[in-house]
């Protein structure tokens, strides 16, 4: 069965449990990581517990969830061989997977979305990463996490 690992703020709890119900309906193993209240949680925070969960392996992807998906993406990408990508639509999900072999996506809880999440999570899983020109671009990004 294949894992992913969820963790969202107090300001996408209820779009984490409509993505972890899905995915569960899709036959995935959901390791969910973020809060079920909305009591004030600091993105960073998630965005590091599920980071750090996914590099212990065995996770497919993950999803990182705040009230705009802005924080909780760039905290992901200070973690280094994460490439979180704040997703909009179907095809910014292909994208992501297809030129940038994101390994996790991000949505805001508090974002009106012209398609249902749902089709934009089933984008991204659908995708395949396109390699070749694209790997090399890939590497250039993962060398600036060690340039300083």
């Amino acid at each position: 069965m294949p894992k992913v690992v969820i963790a969202n703020d107090h300001g996408a709890v209820e779009l984490a449990v409509t993505l972890t119900e899905y995915l569960k309906k899709m036959g995935y193993e959901v390791n969910h990581l973020g809060t079920t209240t909305e009591d004030s949680v600091d993105y960073p925070d998630m965005a590091l517990a599920a980071t750090t969960e996914f590099k212990k392996g065995g996770y497919e992807f993950g999803i990182l969830l705040c009230g705009t998906g802005i924080g909780v993406s760039i905290s992901a990408n200070k973690v280094d061989g994460i490439r979180c990508a704040l997703v909009h639509n179907t095809y910014t999900a292909q994208m992501a997977k297809r030129h940038n072999d994101a390994n996790f996506i991000a949505f805001g809880g508090r974002v009106v979305y012209r398609e249902e999440v749902e089709d934009i999570l089933d984008a991204f899983i659908d995708a395949t990463f396109e390699g070749e020109r694209h790997q090399r671009r890939i590497d250039k990004i993962m060398a600036l996490e060690n340039r300083n």
